[in-house]
């Protein structure tokens, strides 16, 4: 997903990233985007030297400097060197140009679901089939990961997460509030909030444009419960989003709370960490994103991880409610451009990422918001509640799995789309029809049927 992030792909819902996350989703410090150059070995004899190239937001950075430093203490003959992207569109684009280029590290970061097929998976990524990792893959994440021609490419990191509301538990305490099962009763909650004053009913960021997508990414669980075929006709070119009413009502909600004033002052500016701080210290009461961002809770507000929730979107139907979730909003992928011993190494450090050993690096660096990918791994007891929350759906069999994992179309312009509408600048229907056309270019590039 794009949340990187997708986010999760969320971003999130979760997505809604890993974005969250999961994946996550990405914010948009500078960064190197040099790759590593040297001989084959990439150092001194006997040893090589391999890049590792990484959205640049917080939550990541932690869990790449956890991982390296565990697989280097495992491998001490193979250094790790990190290199840095922003997440979104200016991400993507990186990305395919330095495929196109053969100028990608050895090991890159990037989602899986419909964004890893514009990157030409087959032509592009070394199939990662025959690895002993690959049977103990979470089926979801594996079907995700894989190409055109049904060969697997991505190897796991991090957790699976949703896309939701992370809300403040003291607000709603405070003022007797319910999880919302439809979008009425969330109205209603907002409502509430902001005739109780002091808090914004719904923060958003569109500072940092991947987070703009959860409202339309995060529910797709309640547009599937109403038309379950809207994958398959969707990515036949049959179903769109602008004349299925289930499939508009993502627009819709980003235009109502925009309409009703439930908004944060600085909407337009704010950005993911901004969103995550004024959520977890009750600054604003509902912030609609990928769980996996409650990773880094407690690097913006100090021991407020439990103050935190998550619930999934709110639909028309309480009964059929349920949470859209990302089995991982990003993998890990070697490019056909590694070759040689650096190579080898590329494959090691995946490995070792789908390992305990390698799952339990990345739970020092953060707190898990999901289950792991890896049969291998396993949570711990002490979870955080969005963990808890997150996993109450899962166990309930109320999860389903967000529409870039269903279908290989996601337009590449729907963050921007989405802030048009958050914006003003356009209303829902015109939302949902300018993303359709977004959506017919990307299927059209991919030469599917039914797009001409």
């Amino acid at each position: 997903m794009r949340f990187s992030k997708s986010v999760r792909r969320t971003q999130a819902l979760m997505g809604l990233a890993v974005a969250s996350t999961l994946v996550l989703a990405s914010a948009c410090s500078a960064g190197s985007l040099g790759s590593s150059s040297g001989d084959s070995s990439g150092g001194s004899a006997g040893s090589v030297e391999i890049t590792y190239l990484v959205p640049n937001d917080d939550v990541t950075t932690a869990q790449t400097k956890a991982i390296i430093a565990a697989f280097q203490t495992a491998n001490p003959g193979v250094t790790v060197k990190t290199d840095s992207r922003p997440g979104g569109a200016d991400g993507d684009n990186i990305i395919k140009t330095r495929l196109a280029t053969s100028d990608m590290a050895e090991v890159f970061q990037y989602n899986n679901g419909s964004l890893l097929q514009a990157i030409k998976p087959e032509q592009n990524l070394v199939a990662l089939d025959d690895q002993p990792w690959a049977g103990q893959l979470d089926t979801n994440f594996a079907d995700s990961s894989k190409g055109t021609d049904g060969k697997l490419y991505g190897g796991p990191i991090g957790t699976a997460f949703g896309g939701g509301v992370l809300y403040n538990i003291p607000v709603y305490k405070k003022l007797g509030l319910q999880i919302p099962k439809t979008w009425d009763e969330f109205m209603a909650n907002n409502a509430k909030i902001k005739k109780a004053g002091g808090v914004d009913p719904v923060e958003q960021t569109y500072g940092e444009t991947w987070t703009s997508q959860l409202f339309v990414l995060g529910d797709y669980h309640n547009v599937e419960s109403q038309v379950p075929d809207f994958a398959a006709k969707y990515t036949a070119g049959q179903d769109k989003y602008a004349n299925t009413p289930a499939a508009l009502q993502g627009f819709a909600h980003i235009q109502a709370v925009k309409d009703a004033g439930y908004l944060n002052k600085d909407y337009a500016s704010a950005k993911l960490n901004d969103g995550v701080k004024a959520v977890a210290t009750g600054t604003a009461a509902h912030y609609p994103q990928l769980g996996g961002t409650a990773a880094n809770i407690e690097n913006v507000a100090p021991g407020k991880t439990n103050d935190v929730g998550f619930f999934a979107l709110p639909g028309s139907d309480a009964a059929s409610n349920g949470m859209t979730v990302w089995p991982g909003t990003s993998a890990l992928y070697i490019p056909k451009s590694a070759e040689g011993a650096k190579l080898d190494a590329a494959k090691k450090f995946i490995a070792f990422a789908a390992t305990k050993e390698g799952c339990d690096a990345t739970l020092k660096s953060s707190p898990p918001q999901g289950p792991f990918l890896s049969k291998a791994c396993s949570l711990p007891s002490d979870v955080s509640q969005v963990a808890k929350d997150t996993q109450g759906y899962f166990t309930s069999d109320k999860a389903s799995p967000a529409l870039e994992f269903k279908s290989p179309i996601k337009g590449p312009n729907l963050e921007q789309i989405c802030i048009q509408v958050g914006t003003g600048q356009v209303d829902a229907a015109k939302a949902a029809a300018l993303y359709d056309q977004d959506v017919k270019k990307q299927a059209q590039q991919l030469g599917l049927p039914g797009w001409s």
